[in-house]
């Protein structure tokens, strides 16, 4: 096969620990994209949360974000693909994530909202140092997150709750899927659970992508770490799990190269792109 399109999910898959590019990995990246490979970032983040070091890149055109809800053309400046949640099903997500032990947000039109009373309460559920500084950095809190939405009269490109308790997380993740069948129930942090609409994922965007560009779906390769790049994984031609990825992703990838932090994006490009 010839990879010609190349899907890398951000946090723990194409960043080191510290949120950087490591040499080797921006070189391989550099090189693939030298030779005509297509590299596009896909990561639950909106856009404007995508660190700049990313957003630098000079090879890099097109970006999935939240979660595949929307596939944008930097070039054209312009979004070729968009999946989001109704106003009032989110209004109703609203309504359940209010009867459990969780803060929430939303994220509506390229940015992230949190209404005041949960983000005063971001240190009591979100522990892991990196991720309580990304949530704080990322999300504007607003006094009624529902007066907001509806204001707004947007719909939701995504919205997650956060748990203090990752074990009570781990076991209510089935029911919430159950209960809400009719949404794509994913995660992608350690106490997280994110609802999008179905048409809303990496996979379905990288399928979407791959057809835009002429890309056959078998030619395309794909890196995560988390729960909500399973759909990617699948469908990629090659799909490629991390070392550090989630026991669930080491089950279903083709293959599973090293770390984040031991360059393991540039390790699996050597292997099956340049080789």
């Amino acid at each position: 096969m010839s990879v010609g399109l190349v899907l890398l999910d951000l946090d723990g898959t194409m960043l080191t620990g510290d949120k950087r590019i490591s040499p080797a990995t921006y070189a391989a990246l550099e090189r693939a994209a030298a030779m005509g490979v297509q590299i596009v970032p896909c990561t639950g983040r909106f856009y404007g949360g995508i660190p700049q070091v990313v957003r630098d890149l000079p090879f890099v055109r097109y970006f999935i974000t939240v979660n595949g809800g929307n596939v944008w053309d930097r070039q054209e400046d312009k979004v070729l693909y968009q999946a989001e949640i109704p106003v009032e099903r989110g209004l109703k997500l609203f309504d359940a994530m209010d009867q459990l032990p969780v803060i929430y947000d939303c994220f509506v039109d390229g940015a992230a909202w949190m209404a005041r009373a949960n983000y005063e309460r971001i240190d009591a559920f979100i522990s892991v140092p990196k991720d309580n500084e990304m949530v704080k950095t990322l999300r504007t809190p607003v006094e009624d997150l529902r007066q907001f939405v509806r204001q707004t009269g947007k719909s939701l490109q995504k919205t997650q709750m956060f748990f203090a308790d990752i074990d009570l997380r781990n076991a209510m993740l089935p029911r919430i899927r159950a209960q809400h069948a009719d949404l794509l129930v994913s995660t992608s942090l350690v106490n997280n659970i994110e609802f999008t609409v179905p048409s809303a994922s990496k996979g379905e965007a990288l399928r979407f992508l791959a057809a835009h560009l002429g890309v056959a779906v078998a030619d395309t390769m794909a890196f995560g770490d988390m729960d909500n790049d399973r759909s990617m994984i699948e469908a990629a031609g090659i799909g490629v799990a991390m070392g550090n990825a989630e026991p669930c992703l080491k089950e279903i990838a083709d293959c599973i190269t090293d770390t984040n932090n031991a360059d393991g994006v540039a390790k699996a490009l050597e292997k099956f792109v340049f080789a």
